[in-house]
């Protein structure tokens, strides 16, 4: 009998991430990045996915009909069961079937979930957070994600929209979000959040390196971040300080309300910064926290780092194998 491979992916506003799996879960070959910011369809995005998936299998020297199953995470509202991209708000769906075009393409099943609840889960089966039975994901990137293991299950809530800890009000009068409310986790903790308070800094006769990093969309690199740290910025550094303050004040919100074995923190923020960021919300989290429920939670900095969504693809194809037995 012929073996057989899951390819899984990670499909960003700017990249796809591939990697193949051999039947023991033993990782064959990966293709680091390819950009999807060219494509302004539905069909150029998935024409994207398509390339990376053919190049996959011609890395791997494999098959199609070798394939046992292709799995993504992606950003936005998933409709898990139907493989239906409700909406996604950097890419161009809208209520779009990725699950079918693939399946067609391919010849082989393919499943699909929200980025974020896809990383906490890859964390949750291969890495920090494994071991544990309730996990709560927080995710610091250009937004602030979140994901949630509750009795060793992915949570995704009704009309699959749970675990949007980005959009807790942690400061009722503080900046205006994206969603339309004020004050969410996500305005002070996010790329975005630390690039708005230092361009306000600056506008005040300020000055931090981080000027010249920050583009036109209000984000920038993690790198450029870690890099004004070392340098000693005044202003990146009070940024930071902001950022993982709330990012203490929503998580101790959280263990209180959910009261999970261990809360994991992710994303392109933590795995440049993740020492210090811990760091500083260990310093603080207890004082947002119930006394009586803090001392049984672990707090964790992810340890899968670029590869926490194609982990937790993976682990959504074991999942829905698991489901047929």
């Amino acid at each position: 009998m012929a073996k057989k491979y899951n390819i899984c992916l990670d499909v960003g506003g700017t990249k796809v991430l591939g990697a193949v799996f051999n039947e023991k879960d033993k990782l064959v070959c990966k293709i680091k990045r390819r950009s999807t910011e060219k494509g302004n369809s539905s069909e150029n995005i998935e024409e994207v996915i398509i390339e990376v998936t053919r190049l996959l299998i011609q890395k791997a020297n494999i098959k199609k009909s070798q394939i046992n199953a292709i799995s993504a995470g992606v950003p936005g509202i998933i409709n898990s069961a139907t493989g239906v991209v409700v909406f996604t708000p950097n890419l161009p769906w809208r209520n779009y079937d990725l699950k079918s075009a693939i399946e067609k393409e391919f010849g082989a099943k393919f499943y699909l979930g929200n980025d974020v609840n896809v990383g906490v889960l890859g964390e949750f089966e291969y890495g920090a957070a494994k071991g544990y039975k309730n996990v709560v994901g927080l995710f610091v990137g250009t937004g602030v994600g979140g994901g949630l293991i509750l009795n060793k299950k992915l949570f995704v809530g009704n009309e699959f929209m749970a675990g949007e800890c980005g959009h807790m009000i942690v400061d009722e009068n503080g900046p205006e979000c994206g969603c339309g409310n004020r004050g969410c986790l996500e305005t002070f903790s996010s790329k975005k959040g630390m690039a708005k308070y230092i361009k306000g800094e600056m506008v005040k006769g300020r000055s931090s390196m981080m000027g010249e990093y920050i583009d036109d969309n209000g984000v920038f690199k993690s790198k450029y971040l870690k890099a004004a740290v070392e340098a000693g910025d005044k202003v990146a550094l009070e940024a930071i300080d902001r950022a993982c303050h709330y990012l203490a004040v929503g998580a101790g919100s959280l263990i209180s309300a959910l009261s999970p074995d261990c809360v994991v923190f992710g994303g392109g923020v933590m795995e440049a910064l993740g020492d210090l960021f811990m760091e500083k919300i260990l310093a603080e989290v207890d004082k947002y926290a119930m006394p009586s429920i803090r001392p049984h939670v672990d707090l964790k900095k992810a340890s899968l780092g670029d590869y926490s969504n194609i982990y937790g693809s993976l682990a959504l194809i074991k999942q829905a194998e698991k489901g047929k037995k």
